[in-house]
């Protein structure tokens, strides 16, 4: 069974999207699974169905806006480079309420909904492929992996929600009593998964940047400081997950 694997990256995701439009239309890759995590789990039911181009106006076209509802971050261009500072008011605001993240990203959900609509969920849902989204578990500390053919539209649009939810800058998905968050979390390239559900073949697309080794200026403040580290930690998980994946299919020969 071959799988197609594509990681978190963010932004990257454009990236991903033109490298399995290749996969798939120039090469004819035909795939009978298909796993994203975090940005990976946004372009997997569309790639499932062969919604390209839907994927392209998507990521070419989508602003911090609709993303989230309440920024925690400034974004401005100088000189052709983007510059991020602290919404400190926008962060205030979410203490001031309460909550436990620095922002909100509620307008991510509606664009999930808006671009992976009832028809394009009941199509996935009659392919024989199978198009699974990992998920973090926060309340447990685990890993989940959820099948679309196992959930409701809006459930699994929940599910593509919380896998990219990078906390603490977005929103936490509360799901079932459990707190749900970015599935690179804890699995940002899940070859692992793919070789358990039993794929003998798999194209993986990991959206890093490779031999990045540019030093980089002193962080400016504590959110900034936040992002870099969770950047450098989720660096570290994929390179072990695709350290383990190599094992794993080494092993199964």
């Amino acid at each position: 069974m071959k799988a197609l694997v594509i990681s978190g990256g963010g932004s990257k995701g454009a990236f991903a999207g033109g490298l399995a439009e290749y996969l798939i239309s120039v090469q004819k890759r035909e795939y009978k699974l298909f796993i994203g995590s975090s940005t990976g789990s946004l372009l997997v039911p569309l790639l499932a169905i062969g919604k390209i181009d839907k994927l392209k106006a998507v990521f070419t076209s989508v602003t911090q806006s609709d993303i989230f509802s309440n920024c925690p971050f400034i974004i401005k261009k100088s000189n052709g480079i983007y510059k991020t500072s602290i919404n400190h008011w926008g962060v205030l605001k979410m203490f001031i309420k309460g909550q436990k993240t620095f922002g909100e990203s509620e307008n991510l959900r509606k664009l999930i909904v808006n671009t992976i609509t009832e028809t394009d969920f009941a199509r996935i849902q009659n392919l024989q492929h199978e198009v699974v989204v990992a998920v973090s578990n926060l309340s447990t500390m685990s890993v989940e992996y959820k099948d679309s053919k196992e959930c409701s539209y809006h459930d699994f649009c929940d599910w593509i929600w919380a896998s990219t939810s990078l906390v603490p800058f977005m929103s936490l998905v509360i799901k079932n009593n459990f707190e749900y968050a970015d599935g690179g979390m804890g699995d940002i390239v899940p070859i692992q998964y793919a070789i358990h559900k039993g794929a003998t073949e798999i194209d993986v697309i990991v959206l890093r940047n490779k031999g990045d080794l540019k030093h980089k200026d002193p962080a400016r403040n504590a959110l900034d400081l936040t992002g870099r580290v969770f950047d450098f930690m989720l660096k570290q998980i994929a390179n072990d997950d695709l350290t383990i994946g190599r094992l794993e299919g080494q092993n199964k020969k």
